[in-house]
C-alpha cells in the first residue's frame, strides 16, 4: 500500500481501525466537534442512499484523510447527505498535501458540491461561491450564564416566553421535559408536524422523501459517543405539544427538525423547548447548540453567535464541470438573488404560503 493512495469504497466497508482513525482526526480538528461529520452519520446515510460513498487516503499504511461523499448517476459527486446534513468537508490529517483535482479524480466524480461547508476546509473553501451563518447558542459556561446574556439582549423575548410557559403549564398540564426520549411515538409526532408544517408554508416535505425518513429513522437508534440520535420533547400533562431531533457529541447539540402542535402555538411551545434544550444540554456538558443555516425569527432570539458555512462546488475540467453548472447553479444563483433581498424574500415566502394553502382547498 504506497503513500498517497486512495481507497474509494462504501461507508461500511470501512474497518474499525479506519473509523477510530477518522474519529482521532475529528477530536484533533480546530472545527466544533459537529456530529454530521462523525462516521456513523456517513454510514447512516450509506444505509439508505446507494451512491454514498468514502474516500481514504493513505500515507504509508496509515489513514490520514476521509472525503464521505456520494456519486450520482452522471458521475457529479456531493457531500455526503447533503440537502440535509448541516456540516460538510473532508476529515484529513493537519497540514496533509492534496490536490483536490486528483481526490476528485479517484473519487470517479467530476464535481464536489457543498452547501454547508466547515469553515476550516480549507482544502474546499477557495472553491465556495457563498458564504452564509449558522446560528449557535453557546452554553460552554451554563445556562444560567446564557439566560443572563438573554436577559442582556433579548428581555422582552425572555420574559415573553417564560410567561407563555407558565400559562401553557397552567392551561395545557404540568409541563415535563425529556431531553433524550426513546419513544418512537413520539418521533412519529414529530414527524407528522414538520410535514405539516413545511406543506403549510409550502416548502417541499422532506419526510414525503422516503430515504430522509428512513435516514431519520437509522439515526434515531445511533448511539455513539459523538454521534447520537437526540429526540427531545415538551409535554403538557401527558401530551406532546413540542419535539426536536437532532444530533449530539459530547460538545455539539446540531438542532435538526424541531416542530410542535399548532393547537398550542399561542403560547410558542418551540421556544420554551428549545430554552429547555439549552439548559439540560448545559447540564450534560454540551457547550453548543447549532440552530443550522438559515435566517429565522426565533434563530435571532435565542443565539449568542454566528459561524460561516459555504456553499459551492470544486470542479474538474470537461463536460462534467458544464454539467454541474447547468444543473445547479441558476437556481443557487436565483435563491441568492432572492435572500439578498428582503422584501422580495418576504414576498416570495407569503406567495409560497399562499400557494400552499391553494393546493389544500
Amino acid at each position: 500500500m504506497s503513500s498517497g493512495r486512495i481507497r474509494v469504497g462504501g461507508p461500511g466497508e470501512l474497518g474499525e481501525g479506519e473509523r477510530a482513525r477518522w474519529r482521532a482526526l475529528r477530536a484533533a480538528s480546530e472545527a466544533p466537534r459537529n456530529p454530521f461529520m462523525e462516521p456513523e452519520f456517513t454510514e447512516a446515510v450509506g444505509r439508505v442512499r446507494p451512491g454514498a460513498r468514502v474516500a481514504v487516503v493513505y500515507e504509508g499504511l496509515e489513514p490520514a484523510g476521509f472525503l464521505p461523499f456520494e456519486r450520482g448517476p452522471l458521475g457529479q459527486g456531493r457531500a455526503i447527505g447533503l440537502g440535509v446534513s448541516d456540516a460538510q468537508g473532508a476529515i484529513l490529517r493537519p497540514g496533509l498535501d492534496l490536490e483536490t483535482d486528483r481526490l476528485l479524480r479517484a473519487c470517479s466524480v467530476s464535481s464536489f458540491a457543498f452547501d454547508n461547508l466547515e469553515a476550516e476546509q480549507r482544502l474546499f473553501v477557495r472553491y465556495a461561491a457563498e458564504e452564509h451563518a449558522t446560528y449557535v447558542i453557546d452554553v460552554e459556561k451554563g445556562y444560567e450564564t446564557y439566560e443572563s446574556v438573554l436577559r442582556s439582549q433579548s428581555p422582552k423575548f425572555l420574559k415573553t416566553t417564560l410567561a407563555k410557559e407558565r400559562r401553557l403549564g397552567r392551561q395545557g398540564g404540568e409541563l415535563r421535559f425529556v431531553f433524550d426520549e426513546r419513544d418512537p411515538a413520539a418521533l412519529s409526532t414529530l414527524m407528522g408536524w414538520k410535514s405539516a408544517q413545511y406543506r403549510r408554508t409550502g416548502r417541499r416535505d422532506r419526510f414525503a422523501q422516503g430515504w430522509i425518513t428512513r435516514l431519520v429513522g437509522q439515526l434515531a437508534r445511533t448511539r455513539a459517543a459523538e454521534c447520537s440520535g437526540t429526540l427531545s420533547v415538551l409535554y403538557a400533562g401527558e401530551r406532546p405539544v413540542a419535539a426536536h431531533f437532532g444530533l449530539r457529541s459530547s460538545s455539539v447539540l446540531a438542532c435538526w427538525f424541531p416542530a410542535y402542535d399548532p393547537e398550542f402555538a399561542k403560547f410558542s411551545p418551540g421556544l420554551v423547548l428549545h430554552l429547555r434544550m439549552a439548559g439540560a444540554a448545559a447540564a450534560d456538558g454540551i457547550g453548543m447548540l447549532d440552530l443550522g443555516r438559515g435566517a429565522a425569527e426565533y434563530k435571532d432570539a435565542l443565539k449568542t453567535g454566528e459561524l460561516p458555512v459555504y456553499e459551492g462546488a470544486v470542479t474538474r475540467p470537461g463536460a462534467g464541470a458544464a454539467l454541474h453548472w447547468l444543473s445547479r447553479e441558476p437556481t443557487r444563483r436565483a435563491h441568492s438573488f432572492v435572500r439578498s433581498r428582503p422584501r422580495l424574500a418576504s414576498l416570495a415566502a407569503r406567495t409560497l404560503k399562499g400557494a400552499a394553502r391553494l393546493r389544500r382547498t
